[in-house]
């Protein structure tokens, strides 16, 4: 198509990883530093349907089931949503199945945006199981703990609000097994979808938060 978005060279980085890998920190912040715009499955929607308010009524009444909103719509809400966008964009989220992949590429190129790149924050699954089940929570302030590496002063209370510090229902180990079982029927498909088009790149997701932004820095040097 041309035109104005493909002159100022608009392209869509994907982020992916399992649960508990840190993909919306490390997401925000790469973005912020590169002047992308960050996308995580929830502003997609929220942005979507603004631009979209044919579309409120039928995504609300899925979210209010606790569904799924259905491929055809979601990807209705992102290519208006990347239609509209002056900046390129980092995707958390979303493509969540092979099929939104594909539906990803042809609406790239019928906005005449680049792919760049997808990549992947690995992690060994069971560092991340012992990070997810070591996480803490304030109920009060919403601060994070995790018992291992950043505990509390105090035992198990809130450093901020001294209250005691709960664990969030899907960091249960029964809900972490499940929600591993689903990312590895879902999103492994659209790791290999990505991997034999020679257009995934594997990051080392352990260590500091700040060692691990570095390594996202280096292999996106070029977007």
């Amino acid at each position: 198509m041309g035109g104005p978005e493909a002159m100022r060279d608009l392209y869509v980085v994907v982020l992916l990883g399992p649960p508990g890998v840190g993909k919306g920190t490390q997401g925000r912040k790469l973005a912020d530093e590169k002047g992308w715009r960050y996308l995580a499955t929830g502003d997609l929607l929220r942005d979507g349907v603004r631009a979209r308010p044919d579309l409120a009524d039928t995504v609300k009444e899925f979210m209010e089931r606790g569904e799924l909103v259905p491929d055809v719509i979601v990807n209705q809400l992102v290519e208006t949503v990347l239609a509209q966008s002056g900046q390129s964009v980092l995707l958390d989220g979303y493509p969540r199945t092979v099929g939104q992949a594909q539906t990803l590429d042809d609406i790239l190129e019928k906005l005449d945006w680049t792919f760049a790149t997808a990549v992947l924050l690995d992690v060994r699954e069971e560092d991340l199981i012992d990070r997810l089940t070591s996480r803490r929570l304030c109920p009060q302030c919403g601060a994070i703990y995790n018992m291992k590496t950043q505990p509390p002063a105090n035992n198990e209370l809130c450093d901020r609000c001294q209250v005691p510090l709960i664990i969030r229902d899907d960091d249960r180990p029964e809900v972490i097994h499940r929600r591993f079982s689903v990312y590895r029927e879902v999103t492994e498909p659209v790791i290999n979808y990505y991997e034999q088009s020679g257009r995934l790149v594997r990051v080392d997701g352990s260590g500091s938060p700040e060692d691990v932004h570095q390594r996202l820095l280096r292999v996106t040097h070029s977007q």
